[in-house]
């Protein structure tokens, strides 16, 4: 139930966010100052391990579109793989990996500890 509450006010900022225009401007910085898509998609991914990738990919859409990166442009597919696997990097990153940490009652430092650098290491291996 918090989950999806959770969810419900990330979309609710990320929209707002959109609708004033900031999530334009961040993409425009992050065009003017970030070599290449493919570290955009990376840096979107490592956020995701913080933030839930459903919101955050909405996000993303908003701050980009289909003129910058068609449909199912490789950016898309980069952004989806990256935002996937970056949610599992911390098990707060997806409403998945809290509700294994409530059910299950694993702890997040032993998280960290036991998947984080295997999760981190593949990740970086996929995108090469």
């Amino acid at each position: 139930m918090l989950t999806g509450f959770v969810l419900t006010i990330l979309l609710i900022v990320f929209g707002s966010l959109e609708a004033a225009g900031i999530l334009r401007e961040i993409a425009n910085y992050l065009d003017a100052h970030v070599a290449s898509s493919e570290l955009i998609a990376s840096a979107i991914g490592l956020i995701s391990a913080v933030i839930d990738n459903v919101p955050l990919v909405a996000a993303t859409m908003g701050m980009y579109d289909v003129t910058s990166f068609p449909q199912d442009s490789e950016f898309w597919q980069l952004i989806a793989f990256c935002a996937g696997t970056g949610g599992s990097m911390l098990i707060i990153g997806s409403a998945a990996g809290v509700a294994f940490m409530g059910m299950e009652k694993v702890d997040f430092f032993w998280y960290f500890r036991k998947v984080f650098p295997t999760v981190h290491i593949r990740h970086d291996d996929n995108l090469i």
